[in-house]
């Protein structure tokens, strides 16, 4: 079997998390890279990765060109969360007909939201006659795929909770800024107000849900409150002073019938006490699970890329979500 040819557009802490496992796993060849940003383009991809061997790839800001010569058989795309921000991108690769793997979490189920970007997207995919994916930790599993996974042994599912912590601490410093912290209360709550602080996929994931379930749903909430210092917490890149924003605290929920049937909680701050996830399932059975000490969002997001690539250059033609495709395991690569 060759190896699957692999371009990589987007080269962030994502994008290159993801670059070290197709680097590392037998089976896959990176044969392309993107970026736009200037100290990246014309260097070799391994050092811009910062792995320890060059991998004789040049990064290029020219996508057309550089998908058009090199062939890939998909594209990891780590470019941003929005769908309208990344659709000219997605058009692009789609004209040299390559299947898409993206991280964009507005994609990972974008029938409830982004009902006409959707549509555009998966038209653009079956003449390409090629798959498209938008899949991540969360959304993309912790807070969708898992849950509905475990209702699978269920006779009746009347609420679904999800509820995950994380000590941001040990995550990289665009998340760190993602979720506001060392702002000011006053700042945090203007960034909230133009959308560059949050989390991006509550109510992609409680969307999932409640069609997997079959629920209809009246109305979805999505509420943003900010976490304060209680005392000095720093990470490796920054320092948060008492009475300053360490972190987030969202809640999304899924009403049905006036009924709050679907609940997901997330905080994520610097110096959390503790770190999971956790889902329960009231119905028959009622299920309760908590993976203690939680997963781990960057290594998540790069793994579940690399391992959803076989699923997505089987698929169908079209735009998918990780309802609709087979839920990916560990793929070892060719061995």
């Amino acid at each position: 079997m060759p190896n699957i040819r692999v371009a990589h557009f987007g080269l962030g802490p994502i994008g290159a998390a993801v670059v070290k496992q197709v680097a590392t796993r037998p089976g896959f060849k990176a044969v392309a890279a993107i970026d736009i940003d200037p100290a990246k383009v014309g260097r070799d991809l391994g050092d811009v990765v910062g792995l320890p061997r060059r991998l004789g790839v040049k990064v290029s800001a020219d996508a057309a060109r550089i998908l058009k010569s090199s062939k890939p058989n998909v594209v990891v795309m780590c470019t941003g969360s929005s769908v309208a921000a990344v659709l000219p991108q997605i058009e692009t690769i789609l004209k040299s007909k390559t299947a898409i793997v993206t991280t964009t979490e507005e994609l990972a189920y974008p029938g409830y939201t982004h009902i006409r970007q959707a549509r555009q997207i998966h038209a653009w995919a079956r003449k390409a006659k090629v798959a498209v994916l938008g899949t991540g930790v969360n959304p993309g599993f912790a807070m969708d795929a898992l849950p509905i996974a475990l209702t699978a042994v269920c006779e009746r599912v009347d609420r679904v909770v999800v509820n995950r912590i994380q000590d941001a601490r040990i995550r990289r410093l665009p998340f760190q800024q993602k979720i506001g912290a060392g702002l000011t209360t006053e700042q945090f709550m203007r960034k909230v107000d133009d959308g560059s602080v949050r989390h991006v996929g509550l109510t992609e994931s409680i969307a999932m849900i409640a069609d997997a379930l079959g629920w209809t749903l009246d109305r979805i909430s999505d509420d943003i409150q900010p976490k304060l210092a209680a005392v000095t917490v720093a990470s490796e890149f920054l320092a948060v002073d008492p009475g300053y924003v360490c972190g987030i605290v969202q809640d999304g929920a899924g009403y049905r019938k006036g009924d709050a049937v679907i609940r997901l909680h997330m905080e994520a701050y610097l110096g959390a006490p503790e770190t999971y996830d956790a889902v329960e399932i009231d119905g028959s059975p009622r299920l309760s699970m908590k993976l203690a000490g939680g997963i781990h969002g960057d290594v998540a997001t790069a793994s579940i890329v690399v391992n959803s690539i076989p699923h997505v250059l089987k698929a169908s033609p079209g735009l998918h979500t990780m309802r609709d495709l087979p839920l990916p395991s560990f793929f070892p690569g060719r061995l």
